[in-house]
């Protein structure tokens, strides 16, 4: 049996025979539901973050919480032992504790793995994932010091890349093209700044053009320019941005070993002003920055302790460049991968988890866990900003082996705010299936 074809088995487990599978039965209405017995397993694991274990009980699930068609589920997840709370599996939630976190953090994989799967069919389509094109508008000289990243200047030497000029209009308008052309439905574009106040202001209305005539082509335009003051981001709105993306990294705790150019509030205010202003965010970390796991569930807090969350949350996996301070340090590996995902799924129910940087050093079979896990979106195209990424051609044979499709563009995101929320499919998303000359 070849990988793929191992890949694919192990994502069609939950396929079509998954009612049968896991012994859901079935309401009038046509819902599936079950009620399951669920405890925080005690492991090695377990002990990294709390020296009592939980006891473990049932709930009964009067009715389904899910109106999506898939099934609906009630479930204790991981409370802390001295509650002893009943959770709801799929249930949208702000007030995750840390220590909830920590245990679910801790569960043995493939428990958690399952329920991760769980409430992914409670909110989404399992077959869909998104395909996304990221492309450097503007490639080094950042003033940033971001100890993963060669567009800092401060180690320029090291990395020996040079710094570029904000691209032109066209080629960024042509570069978009051929992203939707290859099966891209959303293009996102990213500049080495420290914001746009760093910069003219010739140069910001350069990038609400490039937003505007990339949305004409019926594509999602998502941006990562930095830090955003409040007025910035809404004219990022009124250009017709879809999403921002600024990420967070990793926690609270561990950002001053990340960058000292910058403070994590200063992060968190340019989120609050981005859903401010209506549009979605996109906000997520990356493992292998030298953090602990303790590290990992801390950063998943602070994401589903948000007023709303993230309509997306990218997971990555650092890609170690030469020449920074960070050259040194070991990527995690497809299973710390798989475990980030599953958990930021069942915290984060209703939210896009994207498959991000790191992805070319995965195996066929991690990428089908991840999936499993959770993860609808990948980006697609020979590079993220500045890090090499997989091959069309591979993506295209692995979807295909696994069953997947692509998710359209502006279909409505259930984290999303009033930018993605499907309020534009009627104005944008039909052009997704024309040919724009």
């Amino acid at each position: 049996m070849s990988g793929r074809q191992l890949a694919r088995r192990t994502l069609n487990a939950l396929g079509a025979d998954f009612a049968a599978y896991v012994g859901l039965k079935q309401c009038s209405n046509g819902i599936f539901f079950r009620t399951v017995e669920l405890s925080s397993s005690s492991s090695p694991r377990a002990a990294e973050f709390s020296s009592s274990s939980s006891s473990s009980s049932s709930s009964k699930l009067t009715k389904p919480i899910s109106t999506r068609g898939a099934f609906s589920t009630s479930s204790q997840l991981a409370a802390p032992a001295a509650s002893n709370a009943k959770r709801v599996l799929g249930e949208v939630r702000n007030n995750w504790t840390k220590e909830e976190i920590r245990e679910m953090y801790s569960r043995p994989l493939l428990e958690l793995v399952f329920d991760a799967a769980t409430v992914h069919r409670m909110h989404h389509d399992p077959k869909q994932v998104q395909q996304c094109t990221l492309l450097s508008i503007k490639t080094g000289g950042c003033p940033e010091t971001c100890n993963y990243c060669a567009q800092s200047s401060s180690w320029k030497k090291e990395t020996e890349l040079k710094a570029e000029k904000l691209m032109q209009i066209d080629d960024v308008y042509e570069a978009a093209k051929r992203a939707k052309a290859a099966g891209s439905t959303r293009f996102c574009m990213g500049t080495a700044w420290r914001g746009p106040s760093q910069v003219g202001e010739g140069q910001f209305e350069r990038v609400l053009t490039m937003t505007k005539q990339v949305k004409d082509l019926g594509m999602e335009v998502c941006a990562t320019l930095g830090m955003l003051t409040p007025d910035q981001a809404v004219k990022l709105r009124e250009a017709g941005l879809t999403a921002y993306n600024h990420n967070l990294d990793t926690s609270p705790e561990y950002y001053p070993k990340v960058t000292s150019s910058r403070k994590y509030e200063d992060r968190l205010n340019t989120i609050a002003a981005v859903r401010d202003a209506g549009i979605s965010v996109c906000c997520g970390g990356i493992l292998g920055l030298g953090e602990e796991e303790s590290d990992r569930a801390s950063l998943m807090h602070v994401l589903a302790s948000l007023p709303e969350h993230p309509e997306s949350v990218p997971i990555n996996a650092l890609v170690p460049v030469k020449g920074t301070p960070f050259e040194n340090l070991s990527a995690p590996s497809g299973l710390e991968m798989v475990r980030a995902i599953a958990v930021a799924r069942i915290l984060m129910p209703r939210t896009v988890v994207r498959l991000s940087a790191g992805r070319i050093n995965m195996s066929d079979e991690t990428q089908a866990m991840c999936f499993l896990a959770g993860a609808n979106s990948v980006f697609t195209g020979d590079k993220l900003l500045t890090t090499p990424n997989n091959d069309d051609n591979e993506d295209s044979a692995l979807f295909k082996e696994l069953g997947l499709e692509g998710r359209p563009a502006f279909v409505p995101y259930g984290a999303g705010g009033k930018s993605s929320d499907g309020s534009e499919w009627e104005k944008n998303g039909k052009k997704q299936e024309q040919n724009v000359a």
